[in-house]
């Protein structure tokens, strides 16, 4: 999450400084890789970055974190409570030291709670915030979501919470301590519709959202491929069966008001997965097209590089790395019209920045070849 993060921000126009130990942060051992150091998930989330490879264990270190900080609008860490103190960056002491500073700390669980050190990589979260309860109520499977869902929804809530702090900042010239933890966050993010009945005091109906937890929610097979069709009102449940020649169906009284589309919404994802396989994709997309229903094929990742959609809008694009080749780089997906955003510098190398960020904060190039030497600093 902490990379996502700052690789959004620095898309964004921020000068980010990556500081990571010298044998490089986890992203950097994820495979495929063609060079150590570089794999393909380093080659994206550390893009428009500056690595500093640091030892955070040495006083030496910790003195050149410090004199880094005294530059610093923002500091974003993703380590527990702990370890932070244990590295000298316990909140209290940085605060006191550099009060201008905003600190964005996320972690699996609050920092007051019992839980507060406790290890929490994305499936651990998903688990302890009704996420694999979700996927159980829809599948009958307590399964993870296929992504990475906690680690960038909580990348997300860093990014706007940064933003929201640095106008503080600008406005009174005071930082503070932002916890993000991702439990909490992505609890909190499963239960704007989830809550459901629950909302209520006494509760008026179960939680879970009938409409993505019924049977059959699911995208369908048509003649040549797979869709997701979505008549979402009664009126566009009339149109499509209207337009599919059902007209028995169109004037069902089970879809006819929200209130009974909303109980038999299994109903009526059986009927157009029984449908849907009378036509191709390209049929079914111009029918609904003509009637403003709502509809997508779906789309394999497998073709995402040459996909019309995808390739007009630059969300892919071909760039070159200076030691790791051509590469396919992911597009910014917001637009600016003011502000171009995207790719500015490829990522970085472990430490390819550690020698001239030190020289920005005034080490002459003995003490940096002294650092360099005593493994304080990593540089490439």
């Amino acid at each position: 999450m902490g990379p996502y993060a700052c690789q959004i921000l620095g898309d964004l126009g921020a000068e980010v400084i990556k500081v990571e130990p010298p044998e490089g942060d986890m992203t950097r051992r994820t495979q495929p890789q063609r060079n150590a150091g570089m794999g393909a998930l380093a080659l994206n989330v550390n893009r428009n970055k500056r690595s500093l490879a640091l030892n955070l264990k040495t006083d030496d270190g910790r003195a050149v974190l410090d004199d880094l900080l005294d530059t610093a609008d923002v500091l974003v860490t993703n380590m527990r409570p702990r370890a932070l103190a244990r590295l000298g960056l316990d909140p209290d002491r940085v605060s006191a030291r550099f009060p201008r500073l905003v600190q964005v700390r996320a972690q699996g669980f609050r920092s007051d709670s019992a839980l507060a050190d406790r290890a929490a990589y994305d499936e651990i979260v998903q688990a302890s915030s009704g996420m694999v309860d979700l996927m159980r109520r829809a599948t009958g499977t307590p399964a993870y979501a296929p992504t990475i869902l906690a680690d960038k929804v909580c990348a997300l809530t860093i990014v706007y919470s940064v933003l929201a702090a640095v106008i503080h900042q600008r406005a009174t010239g005071a930082g503070q301590l932002v916890e993000v933890p991702m439990t909490d966050t992505l609890l909190a993010f499963n239960l704007v519709e989830h809550l459901s009945g629950h909302t209520f005091v006494p509760a008026e109906g179960p939680t879970g959202f009938n409409r993505s937890m019924a049977e059959k929610h699911e995208a369908v097979a048509t003649k040549d491929g797979w869709a997701c069709i979505l008549p979402y009102t009664p009126a566009n449940v009339a149109d499509f069966f209207h337009a599919a020649g059902r007209e028995d169906l169109a004037t069902d009284e089970r879809f006819a008001d929200s209130a009974s589309l909303s109980r038999h919404q299994p109903d009526l994802y059986a009927l157009i997965g029984e449908l849907a396989s009378s036509r191709t994709t390209d049929d079914w997309a111009q029918l609904c097209a003509e009637h403003s229903i709502p509809f997508a094929p779906v789309l394999s990742l497998d073709d995402a590089e040459t996909d019309p959609y995808v390739v007009s809008g630059g969300l892919l694009t071909e760039a070159d790395h200076p030691s790791e080749g051509r590469y396919r780089s992911i597009g910014f997906p917001v637009r600016f019209s003011g502000a171009p955003t995207g790719l500015r510098t490829p990522a970085p190398r472990l430490g390819a920045d550690s020698a001239d960020v030190l020289r920005e904060l005034g080490r002459s190039e003995t003490q940096i070849r002294a650092l360099t030497g005593a493994g304080v600093v990593v540089s490439s």
